[in-house]
């Protein structure tokens, strides 16, 4: 027996959405039963974005700040930042230097928000644009370099691919299949058994989409050293 050789397996929108459709014993009929489908299907996307870090998603983004600015508006699509440098310099010149992030009542109590200086600290304003804010302001232009998580793309046109690794499909198919339950009275007894199996499969997943990097504890012995 021989193998096919071929790994290209990723449905579209409208396969996702019948196989879904079939997992709450209902048949996919008419067009409002795919508009609700696609609607609930980018409502379980944006779900993913509230349970912490997809490895996907993850983004660099290089900003430039002028000097004189401590405040940028970052793209629609950012949902948060996660490591920051600023980098002065370019080829063999280049420096990084590690910013550390503030949080709201951090960047609240500095007393001087446009002390000039080398930026060593950011707050992100979580707002709609969300807002980039550093400090000290800088003196000179300079780029500010982090990894940053953005949101999934929309589901679109039905014959799109979805944009998650298709590792991620069956929990895909089975939190749609919860979701259009929900929604669907006939369904009503197959919600926990539904629930049930979407949460197993989602950490199957999550649990598989991780950093594979060794990882290092240091112990903090400042206290003995003073």
């Amino acid at each position: 027996m021989t193998s096919s050789g071929v790994v290209s397996f990723n449905p579209d929108i409208l396969d996702l959405i019948e196989d879904a459709y079939e997992m709450i014993g209902m048949e996919l009929r008419g067009g409002y039963d795919l508009k609700t489908a696609r609607r609930s299907l980018d409502m379980l996307m944006r779900e993913w974005g509230n349970r912490g870090i997809n490895m996907w998603t993850l983004k660099r983004y290089d900003i430039p700040i002028a000097a004189g600015t401590n405040t940028v508006t970052l793209p629609d699509e950012v949902m948060d930042l996660l490591d920051a440098t600023w980098r002065t310099g370019t080829d063999i010149e280049q420096n990084d230097r590690v910013m550390t992030r503030l949080g709201g009542s951090q960047w609240t109590q500095i007393a001087n928000k446009n002390q000039p200086g080398a930026p060593s600290q950011f707050y992100v304003h979580r707002v709609v644009p969300p807002l980039l804010r550093v400090w000290p302001t800088p003196v000179d232009d300079g780029l500010f370099v982090c990894w940053g998580l953005r949101s999934m793309e929309d589901a679109g046109a039905y014959t799109n691919t979805t944009d998650i690794p298709t590792r991620f499909l069956p929990a895909l198919v089975s939190g749609l299949a919860y979701y259009l339950a929900i929604k669907s009275p006939n369904a009503a007894e197959r919600i926990p058994m539904l629930q049930q199996e979407y949460e197993r499969q989602y950490t199957l997943a999550a649990e598989e989409d991780r950093d594979r990097s060794s990882f290092v504890m240091v112990p903090d012995m400042s206290s003995y050293n003073r």
